[in-house]
């Protein structure tokens, strides 16, 4: 099962993130998100557990729990949502250069 972790303290490692999970049984995989940019963690990670009972009782210890001086957001990870092209423009309004002047005066 994937497990959303949220609310995470901005100085929590992912061998804290898997050794906390790891009281409940066992965790194939445990990662913070980070900003491309700066890395600096987003607040939120995900942890991965083979067995749903001990994914379960995880989620039911945690959730709440203060960790780190924050208090723990635990829950199933959704699926990721298909969304349209990433980037800072929209599709529908493509840039043209050529006349990008023309309005100034």
């Amino acid at each position: 099962m994937n497990i959303y972790v949220g609310n995470l303290s901005y100085r929590t490692t992912e061998d804290e993130l898997r050794r906390t999970f790891e009281a409940y049984g066992a965790v194939s995989s445990a990662s913070i998100i980070r900003d491309r940019e700066s890395g600096q963690s987003k607040g939120f990670g995900f942890v991965e557990m083979p067995s749903d009972s001990e994914a379960l009782a995880a989620i039911n210890a945690l959730n709440d729990k203060e960790v780190g001086g924050r208090r723990l957001k635990v829950n199933q990870a959704r699926p990721r949502e298909e969304s349209g092209p990433r980037g800072g423009r929209p599709q529908s309004r493509p840039r043209n250069d050529q006349n990008r002047d023309r309005n100034r005066w």
